[in-house]
């Protein structure tokens, strides 16, 4: 490194060191991914976390350790905290010790991108504002490996949030880092091979959380340190870009888990439909499911292309089935997920799983944003299902709270809410 970016350097970390983050985030938002990673919304509650008590969890790209210390105290987490700059490590290391937290997080001195671990070591793997050093897809592809089986990897990103950007938010980011949008990004942890059980946008208050001492920081610095003056330009206009263009871009948490190997989902071909029908067949008591399959295709109002998925067996059969078709909140679009079923030589064998979380994932990247469905209370929340009540939606007919669930898939605004309205193949 030259004295010049010697110099550079050392101003840089010198304006950030002692800050609480270094990045955009909040106490609020990593409680809500880790929230999102235990499969049920609020914490360990309703359905079995796929987390042991004690996880692992690996840190990366942890700066000071904020998030490390969250998830050592409220997850009942050993962290084990990555970074490059030995200085963020000891100042992690230091708080720890003061909060009593010092047997729970260990500092590991690393590239994020080169990773001295074994392949299964944890069963979450963080990083909160720092994917973007390695980049999004190449952390994807890099640290699945990490993952133990039903293992999480939660991850920030910084997105476009409007379909065409301002030249100057353009030109400022082509400089820096490749933005894409939620859209583009979700269908690359798709293509991955994750299920996306949560996306999760950041409010604007995590950027006043980085932002705010930060600026402090260089309005208080000295501009005649050793490259000090540089660094104090560039942090000064991406504040700027961030008030000025703020509402074009902004950070994504993603909450991902690798899809189960064993099965292999997909949309269904012409061929597929009469193996459907005797799935349908063989999973239900009467019928009534299988015609209902049938006489949805023939809606054209209520079949969605692209969301009737089947989970292969090994030897190439469909061992499970899920569709997803279109119903409505009062006026508003929204899905209906039914039916979900399973063959009976694969019951209980995660195939159910599979398909249903394949399906979601379709609907997510076909920019579905309210999924419902009327099901068992124990099985659906595991995929984020919560009871449609909490949103004031409801069916025409009498059914226990627990079992009319809503699932929302993303975006933003209110949630639409009152009375459902089936196609009329479900005959309510």
């Amino acid at each position: 490194m030259s004295d010049n970016n010697n110099a550079l350097y050392e101003a840089f970390f010198a304006l950030h060191h002692g800050l609480p983050r270094q990045g955009p985030g909040s106490d609020a938002t990593t409680r809500r991914l880790l929230a999102l990673s235990l499969d049920a919304p609020g914490g360990r509650g309703g359905t079995p976390s796929p987390l042991p008590e004690r996880p692992r969890v690996l840190d990366l790209g942890c700066g000071p350790g904020r998030s490390a210390l969250l998830l050592a105290a409220e997850a009942g987490a050993e962290v084990t905290a990555v970074d490059l700059h030995e200085p963020f490590l000891r100042e992690l290391r230091e708080a720890a010790d003061a909060r009593g937290l010092g047997d729970s997080i260990r500092t590991l001195h690393a590239d994020m991108g080169e990773l001295p671990v074994p392949d299964g070591s944890f069963d979450l793997v963080w990083a909160e504002s720092s994917a973007y050093s390695i980049g999004f897809d190449t952390a994807l592809a890099s640290w699945r490996r990490l993952l133990a089986p039903g293992g999480t990897l939660v991850l920030t990103e910084c997105e476009w949030t409007v379909d065409d950007p301002s030249p100057e938010a353009r030109a400022f980011w082509e400089r820096h880092y490749r933005l894409r949008t939620t859209a583009e990004n979700t269908a690359a942890c798709v293509a991955a091979g994750y299920h996306v059980l949560g996306v999760v946008p950041q409010p604007e208050g995590d950027w006043d959380e980085y932002y705010g001492p930060l600026g402090e920081r260089a309005d208080a610095a000295d501009p005649s340190a050793p490259g000090m003056a540089e660094a104090l330009v560039a942090t000064r206009e991406e504040i700027a870009m961030r008030r000025d263009h703020g509402a074009e871009y902004g950070y994504t948490g993603y909450v991902l888990r690798p899809a189960d190997t064993r099965w292999h989902t997909r949309e269904e071909t012409a061929a597929d439909v009469p193996l459907v029908r005797e799935v349908n067949a063989a999973a239900f008591a009467t019928a009534e499911e299988a015609a209902l399959v049938d006489a949805l295709r023939e809606d054209e109002a209520a079949w969605l292309p692209g969301l009737s998925y089947v989970a292969e067996a090994p030897d190439g059969t469909v061992a499970a089935y899920a569709l997803i078709t279109r119903c409505h909140v009062g006026d508003v679009p929204a899905a209906a997920l039914a039916p979900v079923a399973v063959s009976p030589a694969h019951q209980r064998s995660g195939a159910g799983q599979a398909v249903v979380r394949a399906v979601l994932d379709a609907a997510r990247l076909r920019g579905e944003r309210l999924v419902l469905v009327l099901g068992h209370p124990e099985y659906y929340p595991r995929f984020g299902f919560v009871p449609a009540s909490r949103y004031g939606i409801r069916p025409v007919f009498e059914v226990p709270d627990g079992a009319m669930m809503a699932l929302v898939l993303g975006g933003s605004g209110p949630v639409p809410s009152g009375t459902i309205r089936y196609p009329a193949a479900f005959g309510v």
